[in-house]
């Protein structure tokens, strides 16, 4: 019998070392399993982050596509607001040239008329400024200048202003 007890004693501390290998094993399986686990679920987190993080980006991407089309447009009715400024001031130009030189036109015939009259009233000695109605027939004014003063003056007609934006088209 005490041969038995040292063969089971002896066999005992292999089953347990065989055991003991096994459950470390097991619980390096086990960990390496955690662990496995523990890696997909981070892999996942992360890909989830980055999905999120790349919708983000296209979200941006699409609200700067949106700003860039507003300030796109609103620099477009800017221009052509500009560019209808410009017309309108070239037309304002060329009015006021006219109108210049309609208004030196005028103060010469003023000029003329005051300097005639000046050589009439001393010629009368009246010391008036009116013409004499022969005289002022015979200088080359008609009764249009007396009813009507802006319609004819010397002869000269007037005609309307004509400029217009595509005359100062580049």
């Amino acid at each position: 019998m005490a041969s038995s007890s040292g063969n089971s004693s002896s066999g005992s501390p292999t089953i347990q070392n065989s055991g003991s290998e096994e459950d470390l094993r097991n619980l390096m399986d086990q960990r390496k399993r955690k662990r496995m686990q523990s890696n997909r679920e981070s892999a996942r987190r992360s890909r989830l982050r980055k999905q999120k993080h790349l919708d983000d980006l296209m979200a941006q991407v699409d609200q700067l596509k949106k700003e860039n089309g507003q300030i796109l447009s609103s620099i477009n009715v800017t221009t052509q607001h500009y560019v209808n400024v410009e017309a309108e001031n070239s037309v304002l130009r060329a009015q006021m040239m006219e109108l210049t030189q309609r208004l030196q036109s005028l103060n010469e015939i003023l000029n003329y008329i005051n300097s005639s009259t000046a050589t009439a009233s001393a010629a009368v000695g009246s010391g008036s400024c009116m013409f004499e109605a022969e005289e002022f027939q015979h200088q080359g004014f008609g009764d249009s200048v007396l009813n009507n003063p802006w319609n004819n003056m010397m002869g000269l007609t007037q005609h309307p202003i004509m400029a217009s934006a595509e005359l100062f088209d580049y």
